[in-house]
């Protein structure tokens, strides 16, 4: 693999990555509340299709990825219902977001509006860095040569990170996550604090369906996503529940899901199926590992009552 090859390989597992990266810390803050969402599948989806017909209508990518954010948050405003006012079996509703986001993107993405949708090739997006920084040899593609979101996302990564273990409303957070009746016997909102943080993870997942469709893929097609929002949350575990580790790591399945262009430009011939079948390989095996011992899991930061319901009346 000569340096042109592996350059471009680096951009292009940034770029697919970053979907995945917004999806990812969404569900962080999420699960740091206490909350388990496993309907970002269905998110990223409904977010994919709502950013993708605001693109179309404003040709603005910015109002379109707060369009798909919205969207997401929406969807993941109804598990909040379910899960923490009702308290339904927080893994059922979850999978039932993925249905739903599923079912409804498919709907309007193939409905009166359709034809616009699909003829529509996404939002052009500049480098927002000068040409002189792009063209310096290998670290200007890698670091200076990306869109605006690309940098939004660094920056997101680094303000989760200082606000989670540098204030006090994301040590809040935290011992919500970890000892729900504790931090309600502090005074804390355990109720409001979860809730919010499930929607900004729905708006996070959101944010990254309508990058996916407008900026990644230029395209809206059912199901696109194709298992992203899934490798979002076993990323979670993956990173430790940690912003800076979730960076690394969608970038590594980022590159995965890339990895077919990257041997087509190399003059390597694989199987497609097989390419296609490494990401989710990979994520199952991450889940089990981590999984088949919950004493692992809490080593590498699970919060201590993820999807347990609390009811203030019951402590």
């Amino acid at each position: 693999m000569n340096d042109t090859v592996l350059v471009l390989s680096i951009v292009s597992a940034i770029v697919a990555g970053t979907p995945i990266l917004f999806a990812t810390l969404g569900e962080i803050l999420t699960e740091r509340s206490g909350v388990m969402n496993l309907g970002v599948e269905g998110m990223m989806l409904i977010g994919g299709v709502t950013g993708f017909w605001a693109g179309v209508q404003t040709g603005n990518l910015w109002l379109a990825l707060l369009a798909g954010g919205l969207a997401g948050a929406v969807l993941s405003g109804i598990h909040a219902l379910l899960a923490i006012s009702l308290r339904v079996n927080q893994i059922v509703s979850g999978l039932a977001l993925v249905i739903v986001g599923g079912g409804l993107s498919a709907f309007w993405g193939n409905s009166g509006d359709a034809p616009l949708i699909q003829s529509f090739n996404g939002v052009r997006v500049e480098p927002l860095l000068p040409e002189a920084l792009r063209d310096l040899p290998a670290v200007g593609p890698i670091v200076f040569g990306h869109d605006p979101v690309v940098y939004l996302s660094w920056l997101i990564v680094a303000a989760a990170g200082y606000f989670l273990y540098r204030t006090t409303p994301g040590l809040s957070l935290r011992a919500v996550g970890e000892d729900p009746a504790a931090a309600d016997a502090a005074g804390l909102s355990v109720t409001g604090i979860r809730y919010l943080f499930t929607l900004v993870g729905g708006f996070g997942a959101g944010v990254g369906g309508a990058y996916l469709a407008l900026v990644v893929l230029g395209t809206w097609q059912t199901g696109l996503t194709a298992g992203a929002g899934w490798i979002a949350v076993a990323l979670v575990i993956l990173a430790g529940w940690r912003p800076w580790l979730a960076l690394l790591a969608s970038y590594v399945f980022g590159a995965l899901r890339t990895l077919g262009f990257t041997l087509q430009i190399a003059g390597v011939e694989v199987p497609s199926d097989f390419l296609n079948m490494i990401p989710f390989v990979v994520t199952f095996l991450v889940v089990i590992v981590v999984s088949a011992n919950p004493e692992r899991a809490r080593r590498v930061g699970a919060p201590a009552s993820l999807g347990e319901p609390y009811s203030r009346e019951a402590r």
